[in-house]
């Protein structure tokens, strides 16, 4: 006879609703399980770890790479010829994929832990595939128009390696509860053994890391050097439109000690101020010459230029999103700046006693001054009544001229050797920050060649920087740089050896401790179940347990009363389908 007891109580497992609801949808009781996962969701666990490494990788990448953010606009808008910040909608659904796919991995972590099933609720599934194809396809497309940009990962690593190191020794540490606990509650076969090798290999892998690290601001106090000079390159172009004199003006404010700026001929032989191939970006040459806004900017006369507007783009894009920040006033003045000539810059340069770094762009071959720019770039240096001392060119001359421009510093923007260096009279490089290794960099000031790295526009790269001795450094954010006085961080060898290998020690003796005490409670946990055990407890234990998964569905709890069976009517059969055995209670339900 089987009847039914409306009024029974079980205990509320308020967590696990809530962890096996949200992730799999299984709200009630009986819907759970604690049977194996079946392959089909092993592989999507698998499928939403992948997920997350990739797209912790994808979310480190667009942290680091906010230092060439201008860049990339610049790269997009040379594409599209279109200007607008793309990085927002790809920091957004970064920043909301990433913290999606987080929380359904904790909650596959508590899955794990409680000993549920991984049932992967369908609506989750196409949420992370959808996560997983889009952030592939970002990869392909950044690898397609910035795929120089990936090498900021291995230059980041110079000043984040010590603390991911961190981050992954408390990561994999943490972990081994779970990996203890899956090795030591099931009986042993050649899958546990491999992972438990694996989880080792990871192990050791993490706590030897260190040795491969190349931190320039591991080191010794003392052998810091003076503080990097900081270059405006286009003057303070974040906070006023580029390449104006607004823009020079606040960038010698924000303590920049030299001024960086592109140079173009116009087609009558006046150098101007000119970033782009045309003007259409940083101009209204839509607005007054719209038939001719594709046209390359060498091939406008002095006049026509000096007649477009050059600081109404800035207020009305707000590249940078500072444009709220700025005054009334600030406003004003920007909006009617105009186009900067070079004399200009040089005057500027020489009333503030600074000096100037200048890349001079060549007009093309059709251009009436293709074979005079040189000396257009000249007569502007000697007009300006600036020193040609305090004036550096990159290379904007051909070997077989620089005998007529000797009294002009000139520089490579490209990576040479030092014979290379005194084979072509050069005394000085301008080199992208990838390309400038701390023992590079070393060797070049040994043999008195001066270094300016660009674009350095975040303190971590400034830092790092800094402690490999570079002397000056290219910046489209001088206001940022300005609020480094030191390092963000420098630390003595000593010192950091002793936190590598405590931390390792630390993270051993947990790992061990882990280990012992899951093998201790689960040796208890076995001894005292055998102990507690009858044969007929064994025998409905074998009974009740299925394969199948029907068991789910079964009734929470029945109650068996048969009055030839030898049970008293207060003595109850419980089953547990959630747990696959049966066992007897005499007046209260026993768990």
């Amino acid at each position: 006879m089987v009847k039914h007891q409306p009024l029974q109580v079980y205990e509320k497992q308020v967590f696990v609703s809530f962890v096996t609801g949200i992730y799999g949808c299984r709200w009630k009781r009986y819907q759970r399980s604690q049977d194996d996962s079946s392959r089909w969701e092993c592989t999507w666990f698998v499928i939403l770890c992948s997920s997350f490494l990739l797209l912790l990788f994808w979310a480190y990448f667009w942290l680091v790479a906010q230092n060439d953010f201008n860049e990339f606009n610049w790269s997009v808008y040379n594409r599209s010829g279109e200007w607008k910040d793309e990085t927002i909608p790809i920091l957004a659904s970064t920043t909301v994929g990433f913290s999606y796919i987080t929380f359904l991995l904790i909650l596959a972590l508590f899955h794990i832990s409680l000993g549920q099933q991984l049932n992967l609720y369908w609506v989750h599934k196409i949420g992370v595939l959808a996560m997983l194809l889009t952030t592939i396809s970002g990869v392909i497309s950044v690898d397609d128009i910035w795929g120089d940009e990936w090498e900021i990962i291995l230059v980041s690593l110079q000043s984040t390696a010590p603390f991911l190191h961190i981050g992954a020794l408390v990561t994999v540490t943490a972990i081994s509860w779970l990996v203890a606990g899956y090795v030591v509650r099931r009986e042993r076969s050649n899958f546990q053994v491999m992972m438990l090798l694996i989880y080792m290999v990871v192990l050791l892998t993490v706590y030897l890391a260190p040795l491969t690290f190349t931190c320039p601001c591991i080191m010794d106090r003392h052998s810091l050097r003076l503080r990097p000079d900081v270059i405006g390159r286009r003057g303070a172009p974040m906070v006023a439109p580029e390449n104006t004199m607004v823009s020079f003006n606040r960038a010698l404010q924000y303590g920049a000690s030299s001024l960086e700026a592109d140079v173009t001929i116009s087609v009558d032989g006046v150098p101007f101020l000119m970033r782009d191939r045309t003007l259409k970006r940083t101009t209204d040459v839509s607005k007054v010459f719209p038939a001719r806004q594709y046209d390359d900017a060498s091939f406008f006369n002095w006049t026509e230029i000096r007649s477009l507007n050059a600081g109404q783009w800035f207020l009305e894009s707000d590249p940078y999103w500072t444009v709220e920040t700025l005054t009334a006033r600030d406003r004003g003045r920007m909006g009617n700046q105009t186009v900067c000539s070079l004399v200009e810059l040089l005057r500027l340069a020489a009333k503030a006693n600074s000096s100037a770094l200048l890349k001079v762009r060549r007009p093309p071959p059709e251009h009436p001054r293709y074979r005079t720019w040189f000396m257009d770039a000249l007569w502007a240096v000697q007009k300006a009544g600036i020193t040609q001392k305090r004036v550096r060119t990159v290379t904007w001359t051909p070997d077989t001229d620089r005998g007529r421009v000797r009294g002009l510093q000139q520089t490579a923007n490209e990576k040479l050797s030092v014979e290379e260096m005194r084979q072509r009279g050069l005394t000085s490089l301008t080199l992208h920050y990838s390309k400038a290794s701390t023992k590079d960099i070393q060797e070049y000031l040994a043999n008195n060649v001066s270094v300016t790295v660009y674009p350095v526009n975040e303190p971590w790269l400034y830092s790092i920087l800094w402690c490999s001795g570079v002397p000056s450094v290219s910046s489209d954010a001088p206001q940022v740089l300005r609020k480094v006085p030191y390092p963000i961080w420098l630390m003595s060898r000593n010192a950091y050896r002793f936190i590598w290998i405590t931390s390792d020690l630390v993270s051993i003796a947990v790992v061990i401790g882990i280990f012992g005490f899951q093998n201790y409670h689960m040796i208890r946990w076995r001894m005292r179940g055998m102990q507690n055990y009858n044969p007929e407890q064994i025998m409905l234990s074998a009974v009740t347990r299925r394969s199948s998964r029907d068991v789910n569905i079964m009734k929470e709890k029945l109650i068996i009363s048969e009055p030839h069976n030898g049970l008293s009517s207060t003595e109850e059969l419980c089953l547990y389908p959630e747990n696959g055995y049966a066992t007897y209670s005499h007046g209260e339900l026993s768990h």
